[in-house]
């Protein structure tokens, strides 16, 4: 097993589910989806161009403004933040997740490393 570092991306992380609106060609992203995207890239350091090609496990802490958001649904767009920076290759590669909900009120942000394996 490969456990790599444990980095910080600052900024609320949108919920994919509530953020994919239907449109004429199909779906498209929100603008908060786009903003989150390009600071979770401008970010990630450490992760940029990892490219993970085997199973991976993620380990995430989420800090939320309130109690409100649901849990599961920051993990599609977190996931596809990390293929995106070309951290990992496919998210279907992911065979784990590991996942706390915590309160920040003034500093939202998800903690996480990936461990491959």
């Amino acid at each position: 097993m490969k456990e790599h570092p444990r980095i910080t991306i600052y900024g609320q992380v949108p919920s994919k589910s509530n953020n994919y609106k239907a449109g004429e060609h199909g779906f498209y992203k929100s603008a908060a989806v786009e903003k989150y995207e390009g600071q979770f890239f401008l970010q990630c350091g450490a992760y940029r161009n990892l490219n993970v090609e085997g199973f991976f496990e993620l380990y995430i802490d989420v800090y939320y403004t309130s109690m409100r958001p649901d849990l599961d649904g920051m993990l599609k767009a977190v996931l596809d933040c990390l293929q995106q920076c070309r951290a990992i290759k496919n998210d279907n590669r992911c065979v784990k997740i590991v996942a706390q909900k915590f309160v920040d009120k003034y500093n939202p942000r998800i903690e996480f490393n990936i461990n491959e394996i």
